[in-house]
């Protein structure tokens, strides 16, 4: 199992969402976030200099997807959240060992 974690614009996060629910992919967890990369976000204030907003606002995204599942996830992402522009994001994936649904007590592949 793989977790994606998905750092995008805030405007795209509903783009990705209905993308990853059309895939099949409809267990996820989102979170509002700030940071920022290489970027800085302008801001005019009338009559003063322009100042750099620092952090930027961003969505989160969690998602937990088998390991033969994965390219297909990210395709999606990638397809609904790039504008082609600075501060389009970053996904980041990491190994899964185990997950365990309280519920029943599953554990593995199954809970996904």
């Amino acid at each position: 199992m793989k977790k994606i974690e998905a750092i995008i614009k805030r405007d795209k996060l509903s783009f990705v969402r209905r993308g990853l629910a059309d895939a099949g992919f409809t267990a996820l967890t989102t979170y509002e976030v700030t940071g920022r990369g290489k970027q800085s976000a302008p801001i005019s204030i009338p009559g003063a200099t322009t100042i750099y907003a620092d952090p930027l606002p961003k969505q989160k995204i969690d998602i937990i997807v088998k390991d033969d599942e994965l390219e297909r996830a990210l395709e999606v992402i990638i397809a609904k959240a790039r504008t082609g522009e600075i501060g389009d994001g970053k996904i980041f994936i990491s190994d899964i060992l185990d997950v365990v649904r309280i519920r029943d007590g599953i554990r593995g592949n199954k809970t996904i």
